[in-house]
């Protein structure tokens, strides 16, 4: 995709693809680490905002180091026999959002919160285990998603708006139609997921990371255009 690259004071690239978006390469590393890693963004905001978009994504890389997403091949605890185990997801977690550290375990699996539009958005579901749930259609806009896991779970037309979905695994999960419009989408994995007609509006993504969403060969073609697939 054809695009023109200038210099900004800050010394980093400015990319305006065909779309107007622009992105920031920045450079995070762990305190006394020499490695950099560069990071991408895309977005029709400015100067302030592209400073905010690289500190987030930075602070990411440094608290990351120590906290991969869940491996699918990982032993999983029983399912919760809490009887309103699937209603703890309205009130979620009220601590460590960041790392995933929680107050009470989020037990989610196989519940079923299709077309939920209220009890879900802006909550924090740090290290949910939300593998083979239903959010189908559901509203989870502003909702804080940090080492959760959603391997086999159902996002089909889910709405994830100005969220934060941080090392989430989402292998094998049916993504079909959801959108990530100006969403923080850093560290998390999409192997074999389904992610036909996915928005990708302004979405907010290392480069490195974006590497590897760009395999996921069901994107379809104007997705892959919206992220600056090559």
């Amino acid at each position: 995709m054809a695009s023109s690259c200038l210099a900004s004071p800050a010394g980093a690239a400015l990319c305006r693809p065909r779309r107007p978006r622009c992105r920031v390469a920045c450079s995070a590393a762990d305190a006394g680490e020499k490695s950099t890693e560069p990071v991408a963004w895309f977005s029709a905001g400015g100067k302030n905002a592209g400073r905010l978009a690289c500190g987030v994504l930075a602070a990411w890389a440094v608290a990351s180091a120590s906290n991969p997403v869940i491996a699918a091949s990982q032993r999983l605890p029983p399912l919760s026999t809490e009887p309103n185990r699937c209603e703890r997801a309205f009130v979620g977690n009220t601590i460590g959002q960041a790392n995933g550290v929680y107050d009470k375990p989020l037990d989610l699996r196989f519940c079923d919160y299709t077309n939920e539009k209220s009890n879900l958005k802006g909550k924090s579901l740090a290290a949910a285990l939300m593998s083979d749930a239903k959010f189908d259609g559901a509203d989870m806009s502003e909702v804080v998603m940090s080492k959760a896991y959603a391997v086999g779970a159902s996002f089909k037309g889910t709405d994830f708006t100005n969220a934060v979905i941080d090392r989430v695994n989402f292998e094998k999960a049916d993504l079909t139609g959801a959108i990530f419009k100006n969403t923080v989408l850093s560290g998390s994995t999409f192997d074999d997921a389904k992610m036909e007609d996915v928005v990708f509006e302004d979405t907010i993504i290392g480069y490195i990371d974006l590497q590897k969403l760009c395999t996921n060969t069901s994107i379809s073609a104007d997705s892959r255009l919206e992220l600056g697939c090559r």
